[in-house]
């Protein structure tokens, strides 16, 4: 049949007008929830650290609006680490002992654990002490410290080598730090006992922090010291679980392949719990907002990809020990500051949003932000609480969203987004069944949801709520999700 160009010309409009409607319909954003389908009940918990800095301490501006926020939060396992920035905060005896003379000295730092004890009261926490002191070490000049101890101080973590190759310095030294938290006082080196008064319950304990960096010991030797300080302090305090490695590199296996290996531990010492970081960074320094959106989440798949192997590893030698990562976050910029976007923010808390589902699906024990505070000079892009005004930001307030919503024990089910640009999760908690959406992008997306979500209750932080959590109800079974938007919607039952 010959058309002739009017009728081809119909034909042609006719072929445009589908094609647009087929197109609109295949980008159309688009969350699918099949609840009969449970694809893993969760044992992970959502939780924070808290890394002690002049900010924290009592004369501090944002002081009480940082305690009170860790307060309402009410996390189980609040990481608390004392860092070798700050010597006076992080060694309790930052001169060796002379002839009958010993320096011990908690002032700097009892306000800040009494305080970070009241702010975590009823909920369990993980101590780590990580920093030794230096003259522990081999080095080869004094190592010099301010005697300012609010001024900070990063060539503390000098030498590689412990001068004590028996290793009973360096471990009686946390059995005191952990007798005067736990036991009421020490005797120290020279036959005094130093009363503190503190009988503390610490249920968790680490054992040094990224020692792969802060010091470069191998795992060898990190294996050694791990067994010896953890056969001391367990005669002090029995029930406590010890955490080990606290990598800030998880991509080497032969950590993992021979920490977890019961044969390289001494008798009565095994590994309980292991630790590992990750911080996800822009691709090369002058990256902007809208690039690194993309940086930080290719980084965060290939963070998800490596735990893969190290579960692999863990299960295959010890199958009984629990994993924490205990340190999860973005940094842009370097420790003294930088120019940081407001939405920045509101990436980051996406991001560890986004990381907490797949450690749900993978069975990780506690998932843990970084941190609860930090300003210029110490590390500004990782703060969740606004060092000038003491605000909780965008990231606070997401972890509160996960927190308050979603913990152990919630069942999840089969959820598929057909948009790469969208996180999607649902979960069959006690009470409710909710839906966790991420925007991971800088741009609004209207996403379709199943028709059960019409009318529900929905929670979000964005761009738009500022130093809050927004709620709301869904006038139709759809959502529009601001840039880089979080969200949980509590989904009405399913009739049976």
């Amino acid at each position: 049949m010959k058309l002739n160009s009017f009728s081809f010309g119909i034909l042609l409009s006719c072929v445009l007008v589908l094609q647009s409607a087929f197109g609109i319909y295949a980008q159309k954003k688009q969350v699918t929830i099949n609840w009969d389908k449970i694809i893993m009940v969760s044992k992970t918990t959502p939780t924070l650290q808290v890394v002690v800095n002049p900010l924290l301490l009592q004369n501090s501006p944002i002081y009480n609006d940082a305690f009170n926020a860790l307060k309402n939060l009410g996390a189980d396992y609040v990481r608390f680490v004392p860092w070798y920035h700050y010597p006076h905060m992080a060694v309790v005896e930052l001169k060796p002992p002379s002839g009958n003379k010993t320096f011990w000295d908690f002032s700097h730092i009892d306000p800040i654990v009494e305080d970070f004890m009241e702010a975590t009261k009823g909920h369990s926490i993980v101590m780590n002490f990580s920093t030794i002191p230096v003259w522990m070490f081999v080095t080869e000049q004094k190592t010099e410290y301010p005697k300012d101890p609010d001024l900070v101080c990063r060539t503390y973590n000098q030498g590689m080598k412990l001068r004590d190759t028996t290793l009973k310095e360096v471990t009686d030294y946390y059995v005191r730090l952990l007798s005067w938290y736990t036991k009421g006082g020490f005797t120290d080196e020279a036959g005094i006992y130093h009363k503190s008064g503190y009988f503390y319950n610490i249920p968790y304990w680490e054992i040094l922090n990224e020692p792969d960096i802060e010091h470069r010991i191998p795992v060898q030797k990190y294996t050694q010291i791990y067994d010896a300080i953890v056969f001391a302090l367990k005669k002090v305090i029995p029930d406590t679980k010890f955490v080990g490695m606290s990598l800030a590199n998880e991509s080497d296996p032969e950590w993992f392949e021979y920490f977890l290996n019961s044969a390289n531990h001494t008798d009565g010492v095994q590994p309980e719990i292991i630790s590992y970081h990750f911080y996800g960074k822009p691709d090369f320094k002058e990256q902007k907002l809208e690039e690194y959106q993309y940086s930080f989440y290719n980084k965060a798949d290939a963070f998800i990809d490596r735990i893969q192997y190290i579960e692999n590893i863990r299960k295959r030698l010890a199958p009984h020990c629990l994993t924490f990562i205990n340190e999860i976050g973005n940094i842009i910029g370097d420790q003294e500051g930088t120019s940081i976007p407001d939405d920045y923010w509101n990436l980051s808390g996406g991001m560890v949003a986004y990381i907490y589902i797949e450690l749900a699906k993978m069975g990780i024990d506690v998932a843990g932000e970084s941190q609860l505070v930090g300003f210029p000079t110490e590390y500004p892009s990782v703060t969740m609480i606004n060092w000038k005004n003491g605000q909780p930001n965008a990231k606070f307030l997401m972890l509160k969203l996960l927190k308050d919503n979603f913990g152990p024990g919630d069942k999840m089910v089969g959820t598929v987004s057909n948009s790469k640009d969208i996180a999607a999760q649902a979960f069959i908690c006690a009470k409710n069944k909710k839906l966790l959406l991420i925007n991971k992008r800088n741009k609004q997306i209207q996403i379709e949801l199943p028709l059960e979500a019409k009318g529900a209750k929905i929670q979000s932080v964005d761009i738009s709520t500022g130093n809050r959590i927004a709620e709301s109800r869904l006038a139709e079974s759809e959502i529009t999700l601001l840039p880089f938007g979080v969200s949980v919607i509590q989904l009405k039952k399913l009739s049976n």
